[in-house]
């Protein structure tokens, strides 16, 4: 055998860093893998705080002491582990607006439907994954009003090393728009329950938190957006009112739309955008050349379809250019730029106006699926398993004996899918499911189709009034469902943003008038359809969707008016498990609230 000859100490360091190099640059996947199994933890304190708007201060309900809450930001592939201690009197529970929950329906929120409460005193850990999504979603409190001010941003990027299907932003600013009432939320709906009539409307609404000058003191109280010329700025918009569409437009500038709900879309150009309580949308913005001499204001206003009374103001900010000032010896002429810049002219933008419905319907359309290669539609159903047909819409119930409410024979204004206003349950629909012990808690005889027949959005029947019950439609795993949403004319027809936990679903055509079961499929569209988990229902129209029910568990379907959902518009689907290990519901975490 041959002596092997001693490695010299240069030979060695040079062998050390051929290794090194060679497990840096032959396996970067490694990274990329390690990468997407990141833990983030983050702690919401769920407690009081302060706020003055309007010139008035009043406590609200935060999370963290901030308002709007606390941004979380994550990459797909991410798990997410959010420790949630309530500080508070009132019982929450917290959705995470658009995730999917792929097998993790515990952490998805809603109160009574997949949980109990979180009472005061007490924590649970929210512990999910996001996986195959990227984009913006968001957060709120789901139980009565508390999201008026509980909520924030939720910032999926994309993993690492993938870019945008459109060019690299400058910057990226979340945009939130909220309701404000000068009023306790949970009183004004407690009160509007107890009465029967509709709740008091808000007194603003508001970008990140903030009303803007065209209300009472509140030009203190303006978000300002300041951007350098050139560039392009990725907006991040979110509609977190509870009561109300909004229009949003800038003036003088061009949104290009890039994303919906989460989900990349074919980039088309738009002075407004229309957002309904629930969406998110992503818009390019891209700033002039150079500074123009001029101030621009942003605007969100309502579109309103409905009879209801609302909210008619307007919520503004600012959209500021800045200059360029060399630095040392310019500090007087940095003084002069900033007293002309409050003389500079102010531009406003044009919004449609507040019943626009044409112009929601043609928008709306406008949104369909990137469906590129890189980006491919997702598995739009072609054939379909079972078919719903849910009308959705506002009817009358009977009040108790010691209301006195002002419908007629004592009634108030509800509201329900397919003729059903939902009650909640006093236990959470989802731990009744899994073990085994429905019975008193929900039936599984949700209609398939209205149990009457008439002329949808034309003249009403007589007969108005709602039933109730804790009803569910219960879904074998991996049904490909089509649902047809179907809006109603009695007290007035509406659009409706139905929003549907635990899924994306595809839009695959809508309309004005009454669905033509014959007609209006032969429209559809099966290849690049919006996919979506919130969606407009069109006021006296309707709106076919198509989802596959891969997800087991129980999920809320629900109008994301929180009037309507306090009213009844309410449902849930229950998902079996499948066959395999990894198509079933895993079992509850220990520390679920107990109701």
């Amino acid at each position: 055998m041959g002596s092997s000859l001693p490695a010299s100490p240069a030979l060695s360091m040079a062998m050390i860093f051929f290794a090194i190099c060679t497990f840096f640059c032959v396996l970067p996947e490694l990274a990329v893998a390690k990468h997407a199994r990141v833990t983030r933890h983050y702690k919401f304190n769920i407690k009081s705080q302060s706020v003055t708007r309007l010139c008035k201060t009043k406590s609200i309900i935060t999370v963290n002491g901030q308002f709007p809450g606390p941004r979380i930001i994550a990459r797909e592939g991410d798990r997410l582990v959010i420790k949630v201690v309530n500080h508070v009197q009132n019982n929450v529970t917290l959705h995470w607006h658009g995730i999917r929950q792929l097998r993790s329906g515990w952490a998805d929120g809603p109160s009574y439907i997949t949980q109990c409460p979180i009472q005061t005193g007490q924590t649970y850990v929210y512990n999910f994954t996001i996986i195959g999504q990227r984009g913006t979603l968001w957060w709120h409190a789901h139980i009565s009003w508390l999201r008026a001010t509980l909520y924030g941003p939720i910032v999926i990027l994309p993993k690492k090393h993938v870019p945008y299907p459109f060019p690299q932003p400058f910057k990226e600013v979340p945009i939130i728009f909220g309701e404000w009432w000068k009023a306790d939320t949970e009183t004004v709906i407690n009160q509007g329950l107890q009465t029967g009539s509709g709740p008091n409307v808000s007194d603003a609404y508001t970008i990140n938190g903030l009303p803007g000058p065209l209300y009472n003191c509140s030009a203190k109280d303006t978000y300002k957006l300041k951007v350098k010329p050139g560039k392009t700025y990725l907006l991040r918009l979110i509609n977190a009112a509870l009561n109300n569409e909004l229009f949003f437009s800038i003036a003088n500038h061009t949104f290009t739309v890039v994303e919906a709900d989460a989900v990349y879309v074919k980039p088309f150009n738009t002075k407004v955008v229309l957002i309904t309580p629930g969406q998110t949308t992503n818009v390019i913005l891209r700033t002039k050349s150079k500074s123009p001499n001029a101030t621009f204001v942003m605007a969100a206003r309502p579109y309103v379809s409905g009879p209801a009374a609302f909210d008619n103001s307007t919520t503004t900010g600012l959209l500021e250019y800045e200059t360029s000032v060399s630095s040392k010896h310019n500090k007087n002429k940095n003084k002069n730029k900033n007293k002309n810049k409050k003389k500079l002219p102010l531009l406003t933008p044009v919004l449609p106006k507040l019943n626009d419905t044409s112009f929601s319907m043609n928008y709306n359309k406008k949104i369909r699926s990137l469906a590129n290669p890189k980006f491919p539609s997702a598995n739009v159903p072609k054939t379909v398993d079972k078919n719903f047909f849910f009308t959705v819409g506002l009817g009358l119930t009977s009040c108790s004996k010691n209301q006195n409410c002002p419908g007629p024979n004592n009634t108030m204004v509800a509201a329900g899918i397919n003729n059903v206003s939902f009650v909640q349950p006093n236990t959470a629909l989802l731990q009744a499911h899994f073990f085994n012990k429905s019975k008193g808690v929900y039936t599984t005889d949700f209609p398939a189709n209205p149990s009457i027949k008439f002329n949808y959005t034309g003249t009403p029947p007589s007969n108005i009034a709602l039933s109730s019950g804790t009803k569910v439609v219960v879904l074998p795993f991996n049904t490909r469902v089509e649902l047809v949403l179907q809006d109603t004319s009695i007290i007035g027809a509406e659009s409706h943003p139905l929003h549907l936990h635990g899924f994306n679903f595809f839009v695959v055509g809508l309309g004005f008038g009454n669905f033509d079961p014959k007609n209006d499929p032969k429209k559809y569209n099966l290849v690049d359809p919006a996919e979506r988990n919130t969606v407009g229902v069109p006021s006296g129209g309707w709106v076919a969707l198509r989802f596959l029910a891969d997800n087991p568990g129980v999920w809320f379907m629900h109008c994301h008016l929180e009037v309507h959902t306090s009213w009844g518009l309410k449902m849930a689907w229950v998902v079996t498990d499948g066959k395999r290990r990894n198509q079933k519901l895993p079992p509850p975490p220990s520390d679920l609230p107990k109701c």
